[in-house]
C-alpha cells in the first residue's frame, strides 16, 4: 500500500488550483482500491456562492474528488501517469447519493474500489466519508482519451 503526498499526486493528475481536489493519498492497492483525503477549508472558492450563509461543498465536487481518486488508481494500476496528451473523462455516474452535507473544516475521506476494466472503461464503486459518516456514494465509469481523439 503506497501513500502519496501532494507532489506525487501532481504527477498523476492534470488538475490544478482551484480544481485539484485530492490533498493526500493514504493508501493505494494497485488494481483494487485507493483511499485519499480532501481537507475542506473555508478558503475554497465555491463557498463564496454555495451558500454564503451556510457554506456547503457542492455534491458535484464531491463526485469530482472521487473521480480524481479513481484516476490516480487507474494510472497506478496500469503503471502510467497522466500527461498533456490525454484526458481522463467521466463515461457515466450511476447510483449517486448524497447523505449529509460537507462543510468547512471537514476532512473528506475518499475511497474508490475498482470493480472492472473492460474495453477502455474503468468502473468503480466510490464512497466519501467525514469521520465515520457516509456523506456520498456513487458508481463511476471513466475512460482515458487521447487529445487527438483516439482511445488509449
Amino acid at each position: 500500500m503506497n501513500s502519496m503526498d501532494i507532489h506525487e499526486i501532481l504527477h498523476y493528475l492534470p488538475h490544478r488550483y482551484p480544481f485539484l481536489l485530492i490533498d493526500r493519498v493514504l493508501s493505494c492497492e494497485s488494481g483494487k482500491k485507493l483511499v485519499a483525503i480532501k481537507n475542506v477549508t473555508i478558503n475554497e472558492p465555491f463557498f463564496a456562492g454555495h451558500f454564503p450563509h451556510h457554506p456547503v461543498m457542492p455534491g458535484v465536487l464531491i463526485i469530482e474528488a472521487l473521480a480524481q481518486a479513481a484516476a490516480i488508481l487507474s494510472f497506478k494500476t496500469i503503471g502510467a501517469r497522466g500527461d498533456d496528451q490525454s484526458v481522463y473523462y467521466f463515461a457515466g455516474i450511476d447510483r449517486a447519493r448524497f447523505k449529509k452535507p460537507v462543510t468547512a473544516g471537514d476532512t473528506l475521506q475518499l475511497e474508490v474500489a475498482l470493480q472492472r476494466y473492460i474495453r477502455g472503461i474503468w468502473k468503480f464503486w466510490a464512497e466519501a466519508r467525514v469521520g465515520d459518516s457516509l456523506v456520498a456514494e456513487a458508481e463511476l465509469m471513466c475512460t482515458v482519451r487521447s487529445l487527438n481523439g483516439a482511445k488509449d
